[in-house]
C-alpha cells in the first residue's frame, strides 16, 4: 500500500524555494570590479536555477541516489552570481557539484578534476586559457560551458569537447522546471582539500548533510552573540565559494534572508568601495582578508565602525586585532575545516557571559575559537583517546563527531582509515579547553616546534612578534638544529612604511620584553629572524603557507 504521507527529503533545493518564497525579493548583488553590478531577487536567482537545471537534465546527465553518484560537474570561477546559480541548479539536478580549487597549481587542478572524473566543467572566461591547456589530460570532460562578464556571444573552441555559452544555455532554459524528488542521501558536492600536506583530497557531501549544516550555521553562530546577525544584515561573500562551500554561506544566507553582495574576482580597494555602496554589515575569512581590508588605501574614506568579521582558517595574531578594533571592526572567531563542509562551531557567548567584564569578552574573543556548534561534538585528547583536563593548560589534539561531516576521502580509503580514528575525525590540531568548554587553538600538529622534547607553538610566537608595530605579517617554523632537534625561526614582512627599516634585533628586543614581563620563557625566542621584503607566500586558500616556508628555510640553521 502506497502511504498518502509526503516523505519530506532535506534537498537543496528546499532552501532556495523557500528563500524565494519567503523573502522574494531580497537582493543578491553580483558587483564584479570590472563590469556594470547585477541586482537579482530571491524569486529572479530561483528561476535562473531552475533554467540551469533544466538544461543540466536535457544533457542526459546521469542522477544521483543514496547509492550512486551522479555526473560530476565542475565549475571553476571567481565569486560571482552564476556561481551561486550553479550551488542550486547542479544538486537539484540530481548531479555532483564540484567546487575546483582554481587557486592549485596546474598538475593539482587535473588531480582533482580526474579524481572526480569530471563530465562537464562551467568556466569563467578567465581561466579558458589554463583550461584549455589541461583538457588533453582531462580526458572525462566532455563538455565546456564558458561563463563571461561581457553582454556579448563568445566565439570560443576547444579541442575534443563540445563548447556552449552560459547566458544563452540559461535563457533557452525552462523557467518553470520541477526538480527530481531525490533521496536526501544523494551526494549534492564533491570539495577538495587545500592540499597543504600533499595531493588535495576530495570530501563529499549529501543533501541532507548541507541543509542540516545551512540551518545550524544560523541558528548556532550567526543568530547568537556576538554576531546576532539577522535579515537585516548585508553579508559580502569573501570566503572563495571553490573552498569549503564559501564557508556555508550561500545556502545559509538565503536561509536567514539576507542581502549578499558577489564581489567576483578579488580585488581589495574596490571591495571596501562595495561594502560602502551596498551597506555590507559583515563578512568573513582569513586572517590574510582582514588584513588586506583594514590596510586598503581606501578605507581612509569609509567608517567601517561597527563592520563584523568572523575570522577562521587560522588564528587571528594580536598585533591584526588590535589594529581592526581600532577602525571599530567587531571580531568574533569560527573553528571548521573542509571535512566538516566546513562548520565546527565558533565564538557564541553563553547567557551568563552576556554580563562579564568586555575586557573578559575580549580575551574569549582574541584567544578562542569558540565551542561547538548545535548537534556537534568535540573533545581534546591525548594521544590514547582520553580527554585532557578542561584547565587552559594541558594540550591535546582536536577531535570531532558532526551530522553534516564528510564520510571519508572520496576514493582514498587509507587516509579516510588514517583520519578517522576510534569513531572521530581527527583534525590534526593542538588545543586547549577550558572549564566552560570553550577550545583555543595552539597549532597545527606539522607546526607545532619540539625543541628538546619540548612543545613550543607557533601562534604564540607569531601573535606576540605581530605586536610590533612594523610587523605586517609573520610566521614562526621548526628549523633543524643539531643540538635540540628543532629550534623557531620567524620569517617576518615588515609594513610598507618599514620596509628597509625592520631589524632581526628589532624583533628580537620586542619579544624580549615579553620574556622579562613572563609572558613566554626565554628559551621560546627564535633562534632567528628573518626579514623579507616581500609578503609571505600563500596557499590556494589564503592562508600563510607554511609548508612552503619550511621547505625553504628548514636548513637555515645548520648554513650558519
Amino acid at each position: 500500500m502506497v502511504s498518502p504521507i509526503y516523505d519530506y527529503q532535506l534537498t537543496i533545493d528546499k532552501i532556495i524555494e523557500w528563500a524565494a518564497y519567503a523573502y522574494p525579493d531580497q537582493e543578491i548583488v553580483y558587483a564584479p570590479p570590472k563590469a556594470p553590478k547585477v541586482r537579482l531577487t530571491y524569486s529572479k536567482l530561483y528561476e535562473r536555477a531552475r533554467r540551469m537545471g533544466s538544461v543540466l537534465s536535457q544533457f542526459k546527465i546521469k542522477q544521483g541516489d543514496k547509492e550512486n553518484l551522479g555526473t560530476r560537474i565542475g565549475v571553476m570561477d571567481w565569486n560571482t552570481s552564476r556561481f551561486l546559480e550553479l550551488y542550486y541548479a547542479i544538486p537539484m539536478s540530481g548531479a555532483v557539484m564540484h567546487t575546483v580549487n582554481v587557486r592549485l597549481s596546474p598538475e593539482e587542478m587535473a588531480h582533482t578534476i580526474n579524481v572526480a572524473e569530471d563530465e562537464i566543467i562551467f568556466t569563467n572566461e578567465d581561466f579558458l586559457p589554463l583550461l584549455s591547456s589541461l583538457l588533453p589530460k582531462l580526458p572525462t570532460v566532455k563538455k565546456v560551458i564558458v561563463m563571461s562578464d561581457k553582454n556579448e556571444d563568445i566565439n570560443v573552441k576547444l579541442s575534443n569537447v563540445e563548447v556552449y555559452e552560459y547566458e544563452k544555455l540559461s535563457r533557452e532554459g525552462d523557467p518553470n522546471y520541477t526538480p527530481p524528488e531525490l533521496d536526501e542521501n544523494t551526494i549534492a558536492t564533491l570539495v577538495f582539500t587545500s592540499g597543504t600536506t600533499g595531493l588535495p583530497k576530495g570530501t563529499y557531501f549529501r543533501h541532507r548533510d548541507m541543509v542540516l549544516h545551512s540551518i545550524v550555521v544560523n541558528a548556532g553562530v550567526w543568530n547568537a552573540p556576538p554576531l546576532n546577525l539577522t535579515h537585516k544584515d548585508v553579508w559580502l561573500q569573501i570566503p572563495p565559494l571553490f573552498h569549503a562551500h564559501g564557508w556555508g554561506s550561500p545556502y545559509s544566507s538565503l536561509l536567514l534572508g539576507m542581502k549578499s553582495v558577489y564581489p567576483g574576482r578579488y580585488d581589495w580597494n574596490y571591495i571596501i568601495r562595495i561594502i560602502k555602496e551596498e551597506g555590507v554589515t559583515y563578512t568573513a575569512g582569513v586572517p590574510t582578508m582582514l588584513y588586506l581590508i583594514i590596510n586598503s588605501p581606501e578605507l581612509a574614506n569609509y567608517d567601517l565602525r561597527g563592520f563584523k568579521f568572523i575570522v577562521a582558517g587560522q588564528a587571528i595574531p594580536k598585533g591584526l586585532y588590535e589594529e581592526a578594533k581600532k577602525k571599530g571592526i567587531l571580531i568574533s572567531q569560527g573553528m571548521g575545516m573542509t571535512e566538516t563542509a566546513p562548520l565546527m562551531g565558533g565564538l557564541t557567548f553563553k547567557p551568563k557571559m552576556e554580563n562579564w567584564s568586555e575586557e573578559k569578552k575580549e580575551e574569549y574573543i582574541l584567544y578562542r575559537a569558540g565551542r561547538p556548534a548545535p548537534l556537534v561534538f568535540i573533545r581534546v585528547v591525548d594521544p590514547d583517546m582520553k580527554d585532557v583536563p578542561k584547565d587552559g593548560k594541558a594540550m591535546g589534539e582536536i577531535v570531532v563527531r558532526a551530522p553534516w561531516m564528510t564520510r571519508g576521502y572520496y576514493k582514498d580509503p587509507k587516509k579516510t582509515e588514517e583520519t578517522w580514528r576510534g569513531e572521530w575525525l581527527h583534525t590534526g590540531d593542538l588545543a586547549i579547553w577550558d572549564e566552560e568548554g570553550y577550545i583555543a587553538y595552539i597549532d597545527r600538529v606539522k607546526d607545532v616546534i619540539k625543541s628538546g622534547g619540548e612543545w613550543i607553538p607557533s601562534t604564540r610566537l607569531e601573535d606576540l612578534i605581530s605586536t610590533h608595530p612594523g610587523v605586517a605579517e609573520v610566521a614562526v617554523i621548526a628549523a633543524k638544529h643539531e643540538k635540540w632537534v628543532e629550534r623557531p625561526v620567524a620569517i617576518v614582512a615588515p609594513k610598507q612604511e618599514y620596509k628597509g627599516k625592520l631589524t632581526e634585533n628589532d624583533i628580537m628586543q620586542h619579544l624580549n620584553k615579553f620574556v622579562s614581563q613572563g609572558a613566554i620563557p626565554k628559551w621560546w625566542v627564535p633562534d632567528k629572524i628573518i626579514i623579507l621584503e616581500v609578503e609571505l607566500p600563500k596557499t590556494s586558500t589564503g592562508k600563510t603557507d607554511k609548508k612552503a616556508l619550511r621547505d625553504k628555510y628548514s636548513n637555515i640553521l645548520s648554513q650558519n
